[in-house]
């Protein structure tokens, strides 16, 4: 510290944007803050960067804490500077977003966060700058999800192809032709089809697919202009 005593020091924080997915809704985890500034206004899951620990290991951290699941997609999403950010001190956020199945993560760490799943569309006022936050997180979860794959991350390891169609069209706030949609993502050779039908639809039923692990990340050739 010799070198840089006469620098100015700053915090470093992370602020997570967890989207869940269920029965047609994206939705985003946040809780009533417990400390001031700002007590009891809606706020991103988020904690300070420990000694030790990357910008990576406190968002996983902070995850693990909050849905009591480890191993969870994150994305780094862009690091907030403003200096007036936070009125108590100049803290630097490094944000993240990340994709869980909300039927896996553990009620009991939500609950006793106080938090809640809000429905994308109906989201309550954030503290500070987090609206932003969201904004950009699904910005940059839109751009993603148009150059691979999200598919099982969000909806489980085997899904139709309905389904599928049914999260893009939620993450992309549009419809999608169901030929088109399904002919561009046959083309791409990202998914095999296993020999089993959803059935409670219709008589006929739609065949399960699921992601082929080593391709999840190939690129998906704009299979949605955004």
């Amino acid at each position: 510290m010799k070198y840089y005593h006469q620098h100015p020091k700053h915090l470093v924080a992370v602020d997570c944007v967890i989207f869940g997915y269920d029965e047609g809704t994206l939705c985003l985890l946040s809780y009533p803050r417990g400390f001031e500034p700002s007590k009891g206004a809606w706020s991103l899951m988020g904690g300070f960067v420990l000694d030790g620990e990357s910008s990576d290991d406190a968002a996983m951290r902070v995850l693990k804490q909050t849905t009591g699941l480890g191993n969870i997609f994150m994305s780094q999403v862009a690091t907030f500077t403003t200096h007036d950010r936070e009125p108590e001190a100049r803290v630097i956020s490094i944000v993240y977003y990340a994709l869980i199945r909300m039927e896996e993560h553990d009620k009991a760490c939500v609950k006793e966060h106080g938090a809640y799943w809000w429905p994308i569309s109906q989201l309550p006022e954030l503290i500070f700058d987090h609206d932003q936050m969201v904004k950009q997180a699904i910005e940059k979860l839109q751009r993603e999800a148009g150059y691979r794959l999200i598919g099982h991350e969000l909806l489980g390891e085997k899904f139709t192809m309905s389904q599928l169609r049914k999260l893009y069209e939620t993450i992309f706030m549009r419809e999608f032709d169901p030929g088109n949609f399904r002919k561009k993502i046959l083309s791409l050779d990202v998914l095999e089809r296993l020999n089993e039908k959803d059935i409670s639809e219709s008589r006929k039923g739609a065949f399960y697919y699921r992601s082929k692990r080593e391709l999840t990340k190939r690129g998906l050739d704009r299979i949605v202009k955004v």
